[in-house]
């Protein structure tokens, strides 16, 4: 399949960019693998430049820029699709407590904006980028005291002394946005695929080729990655996810009008009133990774912190919960125009202000795609701000087919198993190959495999090192526990119950070495002694205790598709399917089952059991597992520590394999040499 231009992010700045360029006549294809799932629902829909207080010159300029579009921005949204997106220029109080140093005003000050403000009426493009607004050079504030304040918003609590007010500061229901933005899309021929996951960039000479994705290989003039969270997936931007829980209550009937007519802006806490009666209060900011869910601590959190704001939301019902992911970067500024390859461009570590920096980016990038106009603020969101040194092309590569004299070169494969982190339960490492401690034949061979393995996250049975069983003696001592990631598991266990009482055994042994923040369980239950085979109700059972008591669980389980899904929706961090009978070193023999398990997950997948060989080890990777989970191959082998080497130089293969992409398999012979320019007689 081929467009134009493939955008890769179906949130709001995918859709946002889709649109535009769709509207100045160019053909768009948007892949997403879930249009629920982006930031755009961790998001209240303030656009608060000014609330916000963003300290950096070139974002304040970018935000209050965007800001400016909105009103006809969203105008003309709502005439594409006769939807409504519920912008609302009702301003942003921000009350201050007698304990927020540094932040109370003082007397009656005020700042003037002495900057121009324009709107651009282009027919044909919502944005109008050609006269988009300058920037201001500053916006207006108000300093309220304590009198002022109440009386302009009843209701604060008693230990609020004063607040600034500002004006232009606006909202938008970021659910409503996204669904019009969606809407918009279909209705003037934008081609949305949801479902469909992008699984690495195909490159030659500076260029991108296509795209691989579950769905096969889709090819495009031009590429836009604006996968927000996501996008470290596939280039090695910085760019981590950072979650953001968030609830709604409603104002109750016996409440006549609605009581908040502007957002409140407290002290990590926001309040946004809807005109449909309900609050929307938010957000925390949790560097977790992809976790999923809901906690009690989160929204405890936010709930104090509303209420001390506002006093009487501890009466009104709670409507809903929710959280999402939110790009971030180092810096909390986006990233923003020309990358690597010539047609590849990038939109996304909008981080906070997603919601608000849509038309602005859109338009933004619409001009530099197909005008190759570059705004001037573009140089201030270049992702070579994050480059400490000068650099070619080649170091954002995650899998290029840049080659040097008909070869790649070394570096740039270094650079691309590299710079590929696994991400488990919010922490990352950068080998794929996990490792263990059982059945070696010294201590110190197995010191020896580890180090030469290269791994980063050993498993150690908790059983076996609390009992001192034989080859266990000394475990603890015998690693370095500061460098090496300990993976607890329940080996030995036959019932959930047993399992869960060692998991909790197993999360002290890491912090008596160390590791206090090590959560880290890989979950066994296995009854059988015979077939060592696990038990997929006990598994389940032991696995959603575990993630209650706040566990992340990586179970050990038959590569049954319906049982990983059913594990990933408990909240477990990974799953790992056995490859074959443990210990066995029969290879993979449920291949098709594992393909069906990695295609289908949102979480990594970790091949555990039966691989005996390097090739196997690499097969597996090919297949697209995250990782490996490899001991007896290592530990029963002539050579151990060679052996270790040989694994760990099969996954990073497998991997890069993987990445780089299988050529297709035909029916028939293909010349490696071209026929044209033969000399013929």
């Amino acid at each position: 399949m081929t467009s134009e231009i493939v955008i890769i992010g179906g949130g709001v700045i995918g859709l946002a960019i889709a649109i535009e360029l769709k509207l100045r006549g160019t053909n768009v294809t948007v892949l997403c693998r879930d249009f629920q799932a982006a930031a755009t629902h961790a998001a209240a829909g303030m656009l608060a430049p000014d609330a916000e207080k963003i300290s950096d010159g070139a974002m304040r300029s970018l935000c209050w820029r965007s800001r400016a579009l909105y009103a006809d921005w969203t105008r003309k949204l709502e005439e594409l699709t006769s939807l409504n997106t519920n912008y609302w220029p009702c301003g942003i109080l921000a009350p201050v407590f007698e304990d927020d140093t540094g932040t109370r005003g003082r007397g009656d000050a005020k700042k003037e904006d002495t900057g121009t403000r324009g709107r651009g009426d282009a027919e044909k493009s919502l944005t109008a980028s050609p006269r988009l607004p300058v920037s201001a050079s500053s916006s207006p504030a108000y300093w309220l005291d304590k009198q002022a304040i109440h009386q302009y918003q009843p209701g604060l609590g008693a230990e609020v002394v004063g607040g600034w007010w500002y004006p232009e500061d606006a909202q938008v229901d970021n659910k409503a946005l996204a669904h019009v933005l969606r809407i918009a899309a279909e209705s003037i021929g934008v081609e949305l695929k949801d479902g469909v996951t992008v699984e690495g960039f195909l490159q030659q000479q500076g260029q991108v080729v296509g795209v691989q994705t579950n769905a096969g290989v889709i090819r495009a003039a031009h590429y836009v990655l604006a996968s927000g969270a996501w996008s470290n997936e596939l280039l090695p931007l910085p760019v981590r996810p950072r979650k953001g829980q968030m609830l709604s209550l409603r104002v109750p009937e016996f409440v006549p009008e609605l009581p908040l007519k502007r957002i409140l802006y407290g002290q990590n806490i926001y309040i946004v009133p809807r005109r449909d009666r309900s609050l929307i209060i938010g957000a925390t900011n949790e560097d977790v990774g992809f976790t999923p869910h809901n906690t009690p601590d989160g929204i405890q959190t936010l709930l104090q912190a509303a209420i001390r704001v506002y006093p009487q939301l501890k009466n009104y019902p709670i409507q809903e919960f929710w959280w999402g992911f939110r790009p971030g970067t180092p810096d909390e500024l986006p990233i923003l125009g020309a990358s690597h390859c010539q047609n590849l461009t990038l939109a996304t570590g909008h981080y906070r202000n997603g919601i608000l920096l849509a038309p602005v980016t859109a338009a933004l990038i619409a001009d530099f795609i197909l005008e190759q106009k570059s705004d001037s603020l573009l140089a201030d969101f270049h992702y070579s701000r994050f480059q400490s040194q000068p650099s070619t092309p080649t170091l954002m590569l995650t899998h290029s087919a840049n080659f040097s004299n008909g070869h790649r070169t070394a570096d740039a494969m270094n650079r691309v198993s590299t710079n590929s982190s696994l991400v488990i339960a919010g922490k990352s490492f950068q080998s794929r190959l996990m490792t263990g401690t059982g059945k070696y034949r010294s201590i110190e061979e197995m010191q020896q495999s580890i180090a030469a393995s290269e791994c980063e996250i050993v498993t150690v049975a908790v059983r076996r090192v609390q009992t001192k069983a034989p080859g266990h003696e000394g475990l603890a001592e015998a690693l370095d526990w500061t460098k090496i990631w300990m993976l607890p598991n329940t080996a030995g266990c036959q019932t959930a119950e047993e399992a869960i009482r060692v998991a909790r055994l197993g999360r002290e042994m890491a912090k008596l070495l160390g590791q206090e923040d090590n959560n880290f369980i890989k979950l066994e239950v296995i009854p059988d002694p015979k077939y060592l085979l696990p038990d997929p109700i006990g598994t389940l059972q032991a696995a959603e205790q575990l993630v209650k008591e706040g566990f992340a669980v990586l179970p050990y389980i038959n590569a049954d598709p319906m049982l990983a899904k059913r594990l990933e929706d408990v909240g477990c961090a990974t799953v790992m399917p056995l490859a074959s009978p443990i210990g066995s070193g029969q290879g993979l023999k449920t291949t098709a089952n594992i393909q069906i398990i990695i295609e289908n997950a949102g979480i990594p997948v970790v091949v555990d059991a039966g691989i005996g060989s390097p090739s196997e080890a690499a097969q597996a990777m090919e297949l697209g597992a995250d990782a490996l989970l490899i001991n007896s191959a290592i530990a029963l082998s002539q050579n151990p520590a060679a052996m270790a080497r040989a694994m760990n130089l099969a996954t990073i293969a497998g991997r890069l394999a993987y990445l780089a992409g299988r050529m297709p398999i035909k029916d028939y012979a293909s010349a490696s040499s071209p026929l044209t320019g033969t000399i013929t007689s």
